[in-house]
């Protein structure tokens, strides 16, 4: 591998590593503009998390960190709720549960997780992160969420939009494929601006170069009980992205630099980025996918990556851009995206062969999806855990103290 890394000139790496941030641009300043976040913002806390993610693991690992899917949901009721400050306290302390998984793992080993966390548990809570919140997307798609009586256009707009996303994941190849959402959002875009749904007033007014508008965290406790919960999706998430890296690259991260360094490493970043108003990061399968068909092996391309993205988190006029993005487009995006990650949740249960015919099985699965989509709540005046949270919660307790074990279908020899 080193003789890879020698072969690889300042210039390429400069330009491979630019290329590895197109190829997370669309999904990057996705979360910050579905959930309220300053993209800017979004774009300086993913460089900085990916370079404090290789410093904590040694710079040894080819990935690259920014805006996790997963969160979402969460961020978009806890501002919806709360506000932003008080969002980012929930965010800061999800990162602490990173850094405490981490500490676990380094005493007792990466097994822990599965014990605490199996499938039976973490699938269906993937599945209440996705469609949690569904209503919210079919209403951007509708256009009911920007407030306007643009009922037909903004349906034709989010239709093309994800017509647009579909096409490009199924029929794409290489860089295509690995853009689908970049496309999507660029198909609806256009069709928005024809139809006149575009203003371009704030772009023109914008500067050049501005300071990202950083927000701070000002602690919430019902914020961190909301949110905290949801870290245990992209903790577990976490393991199978660093599994695959692994298999491309052919070195084993999980023992060296090794899980419970990474996981330090994706953790610091969550908590770095929520205490300047970004949010979670986390390691991105389109790069990991992007590494598969560059063989672009060396971890020294993704700190051009995150340098690159500093420098463009500085450009006023790019921030005033993304934010010209009509709803309806991001509502034909999130149909999608939702679906998808209720069906990543499934995929965890059929891959690990969980048998929902057993009782036990059934009970914590069946409670999870209950409690996360009804959005069901619990606590007191000041302290109330509800929905995915809950629903989390619900799922750890009834794994620990339900009788017997979780039960699998045995492969047939």
């Amino acid at each position: 591998m080193s003789s890879e890394h020698m072969e690889i000139g300042l210039g390429k790496q400069m330009l491979v590593g630019m290329q590895m941030l197109f190829v997370a641009f669309g999904a990057l300043v996705l979360v910050p503009i579905l959930t309220g976040l300053n993209p800017n913002v979004a774009l300086f806390t993913a460089g900085a998390g990916t370079l404090l993610f290789q410093v904590v693991t040694k710079r040894q690992v080819p990935v690259f960190l920014a805006s996790s899917f997963a969160f979402i949901a969460p961020i978009q009721a806890g501002v919806e709720n709360w506000g932003i400050p008080a969002t980012l306290s929930g965010l800061l302390a999800a990162g602490l549960v990173y850094i405490l998984l981490s500490g676990i793992i380094k005493l007792r080993g990466r097994n822990i997780v599965k014990k605490i966390l199996p499938p039976v548990v973490v699938g269906p809570v993937i599945m209440v992160i996705g469609l949690n919140l569904a209503p919210v997307a079919v209403s951007m798609a509708l256009g009911k969420a920007g407030g306007g009586d643009v009922q037909g256009k903004a349906v034709c707009v989010a239709l093309v939009a994800l017509m647009a996303t579909i096409l490009a994941i199924l029929l794409g190849r290489g860089i295509v494929k690995l853009v689908a959402i970049l496309i999507g959002i660029t198909a609806g875009y256009l069709v928005a601006l024809a139809m006149g749904l575009v203003d371009f007033s704030p772009v023109l007014k914008a500067p050049l170069f501005a300071v990202p508008a950083f927000q701070y965290p000002e602690l919430n406790w019902q914020a961190v009980f909301f949110i905290v919960p949801v870290a245990i999706a992209p903790a577990i998430e976490h393991i199978g992205d660093m599994l695959a890296i692994s298999g491309v690259t052919g070195n084993n991260y999980l023992d060296k630099p090794g899980l419970h360094r990474t996981l330090l490493g994706d953790g610091l970043a969550t908590s770095l980025a929520a205490m300047l108003g970004g949010p979670p990061n986390t390691t991105y399968s389109e790069v990991t996918g992007a590494v598969t068909l560059t063989r672009a092996f060396n971890p020294g391309i993704m700190t051009w990556s995150a340098i690159t993205a500093i420098i463009l988190s500085f450009s006023g006029t790019l921030g005033a851009l993304l934010g010209t993005i009509p709803t309806p487009v991001m509502g034909g995006i999130m149909l999608l995206l939702f679906g998808t990650i209720a069906t990543i949740g499934m995929n965890t249960l059929v891959r690990e062969k969980v048998d929902l015919v057993q009782p036990r099985n059934m009970v914590i699965v069946s409670l999870i999806l209950v409690c996360g989509i009804g959005d069901m709540a619990l606590g007191a005046k000041g302290f109330v855990v509800q929905g995915i949270g809950l629903s989390a919660i619900v799922g750890v307790l009834l794994h620990l103290i339900l009788p017997g074990k979780e039960i699998s279908i045995k492969k047939s020899a």
